[in-house]
């Protein structure tokens, strides 16, 4: 009798059975199991995008390393046609691919190894164009504009630029705007702006090789 009042006590202790527990129960439990596969869903959603994150993250680096040897071959070649002479190169400010920056450094004729931005403005101009120029030549455009970057070269060096510019016009067409004598000799077709009278300009067209025929033939 000890032993059962002590049961019953406990009973009374547990309070009134609630009814509802069970079927309480089997819904917490069914939602459980809801969590934990969307859960399951989640992580190998999650595992999948890192997957292809890392597989785009190798095709950068990869295409990247590519594409920057490439051009730096062409830049380091294009460099001294435009400089009559000289070294450039392109170098990575950093080991992580996806990070780094770039750093153009040239050596022009005579002169000290040094970064872009310890070159004179005609200096800086060609290496800026010999950069473009290897860039062009690796993946050439429809056409390229250009505006006025020969105004701070001397005559040397312009007339390596439109050499340059002659040469590479095979594959792109070139579109620029200059003032200088020596470019203009080198143009296929000139398109000259005048001022006949104040605030009105006209527009003057001129195909460079007609014009040689008729002065030969005159």
């Amino acid at each position: 009798e000890a032993e059962l009042d002590r049961i019953e006590a406990r009973i009374e202790r547990l309070g009134p059975i609630n009814l509802v527990a069970l079927s309480e129960y089997q819904k917490e439990r069914e939602r459980k199991f809801e969590l934990d596969h969307q859960h399951s869903e989640l992580r190998e959603a999650l595992e999948t995008l890192e997957d292809a994150i890392r597989k785009i993250d190798r095709e950068t680096r990869s295409l990247f390393r590519n594409t920057f040897d490439s051009i730096n071959q062409s830049f380091g070649e294009v460099f001294p046609t435009l400089f009559g002479g000289g070294e450039a190169w392109l170098a990575l400010t950093e080991e992580d691919l996806l990070s780094t920056g770039i750093t153009i450094m040239a050596r022009p004729p005579g002169k000290r190894n040094s970064s872009i931005y310890l070159l004179s403005g005609g200096e800086k101009a060609l290496t800026a164009l010999s950069l473009v120029f290897a860039i062009f030549q690796l993946n050439p455009a429809p056409f390229c504009f250009l505006d006025e970057v020969d105004a701070p070269l001397d005559d040397a060096n312009v007339g390596r630029f439109a050499a340059a510019v002659a040469n590479m016009s095979q594959s792109v067409q070139f579109i620029f705007i200059t003032h200088n004598k020596i470019s203009m000799e080198r143009a296929e077709q000139l398109m000259g702006v005048t001022m006949s009278e104040p605030g009105v300009s006209r527009l003057v067209s001129v195909d460079i090789e007609r014009a040689v025929e008729l002065a030969t033939t005159e």
